[in-house]
């Protein structure tokens, strides 16, 4: 593969310039309105979706025919450098995480019914969604342990458990539930994933505060308890025991749309610290001149620019059919410590300036610190990594990227 073909074309390159722009108008000058995550600020969402909807920069991470603007996961990338800088412009574009990993698997898996009725709400901005497969009893670094079942009953799934951490379940109009259905199976035959709308009898949806911030809506994080719920037995997406395979390819390309985003962030947290180590004085001369502060610029372009070409590396393998498991956790625990350590040094070039709500990045780095756990911790991702490459040489063979 030659470095040309991670290179926009040009006609995405004008798009990603139409992102920039219209975060800069925006996004960026409402951050603080949005942030405050009330009444107004929800109207205001409303009102900046249907701008972006205007402006045809839509759901750019599902193809058209899924009622998207989306060309693919190189495309996707470049775009989200743009979007990701921004907490609030995922969500303001329609590609925000949980919806964007939901209508990618209604996409391909949803029966014609199941995508009139809940993809195309979730398309057209008119519902969200959550996911729900963590569970407070289980390590989400081995999700074959899950206790949630749903049990046949007549024409019915009734089903019964507890999750945790269902991102974004408050307000949302449904959930995708991982569920045991076929206890007999092999492990990673059990589980089924079914659809089931939030309003349900017995689902009782509870936000749980992260790092001290409770949130409302989109931005919350839930503990979710299903006590006898019945839904139809067409609600399970695919076929009974296809779970974890679908599982695999939704969190495949969920991690990638969140190192895509972290990107922006990285970006943004870089640019901020550049600026302000110009302009900040300390010791008779601007902190720019300082030895320390200089290593920080360098290690952070360096890794900056490592995490993006392995993730324009992995989104080009994807568009080729390739799966990219490697590629994809290799980026997942190397871009969030990035992310994190850049985020670290401008909080520090800013002082206690970087502490405030003067900038983004006390924001930004809350947010950072959940990137080593969630969709796999660090540790299992490293895992698959080492694992993959010690069993191509333990077959006589010479692990290659490319």
């Amino acid at each position: 593969m030659a470095v040309s073909d991670l290179i926009p074309t040009q006609e995405y390159g004008e798009l990603r310039r139409s992102y920039r722009a219209f975060m800069e108008e925006h996004v960026y000058p409402n951050e603080a309105a949005l942030g405050r995550e009330d009444d107004a600020a929800e109207e205001l969402v409303g009102e900046l979706r249907g701008l972006a909807k205007g402006a045809g920069l839509w759901a750019p991470h599902l193809p058209p025919e899924a009622g998207g603007s989306g060309q693919g996961f190189l495309a996707y990338a470049h775009l989200n450098e743009e979007i990701g800088r921004s907490i609030w412009g995922q969500l303001v574009f329609n590609c925000q995480a949980p919806d964007a990993g939901n209508g990618e698997i209604l996409h391909l898996f949803g029966t014609e019914e199941q995508k009139e009725r809940w993809l195309r709400p979730l398309v057209e901005g008119e519902a969200r969604s959550f996911f729900s497969m963590t569970e407070p009893a289980v390590s989400g670094a081995d999700p074959t342990g899950l206790k949630t079942t749903a049990v046949r009953d007549a024409d019915e799934w009734v089903i019964d458990g507890h999750k945790w951490f269902s991102s974004a379940a408050e307000g949302a109009a449904f959930g995708i539930v991982m569920a045991v259905t076929e206890p007999e199976a092999p492990p990673h035959r059990r589980m089924s994933q079914i659809i089931v709308p939030a309003e349900a009898p017995g689902v009782e949806i509870r936000p749980v505060p992260v790092l001290g911030h409770r949130g409302r809506g989109w931005s919350t994080h839930c503990d979710v308890r299903y006590t006898g719920v019945r839904v139809p037995l067409e609600n399970v997406l695919g076929e009974p025991g296809d779970g974890f395979r679908i599982a695999q390819k939704r969190l495949g390309p969920g991690r990638i749309h969140h190192v895509m985003r972290w990107l922006g962030q990285m970006q943004r947290a870089f640019e901020l610290m550049c600026g302000r180590a110009l302009e900040r004085e300390a010791f008779g001369g601007p902190l720019a001149e300082k030895q320390t502060v200089q290593n920080w610029i360098a290690d952070s372009a360096a890794e900056i620019q490592a995490c993006r070409l392995l993730t324009l590396d992995a989104a080009h393998k994807i568009d080729q059919g390739d799966e990219a498991r490697v590629e994809i956790s290799l980026i997942k625990f190397y871009a969030a410590r990035v992310l994190h350590d850049v985020i670290d040094r401008a909080i520090q070039v800013h002082g206690a300036l970087g502490l405030t709500d003067g900038t983004p990045l006390a924001t930004m780095y809350a947010s950072a610190r959940g990137a080593r756990i969630y969709d796999g911790p660090d540790e299992v991702h490293r895992m698959v990594v080492s694992r993959r490459i010690l069993r191509t040489f333990a077959e006589g063979g010479v692990w290659e990227f490319g």
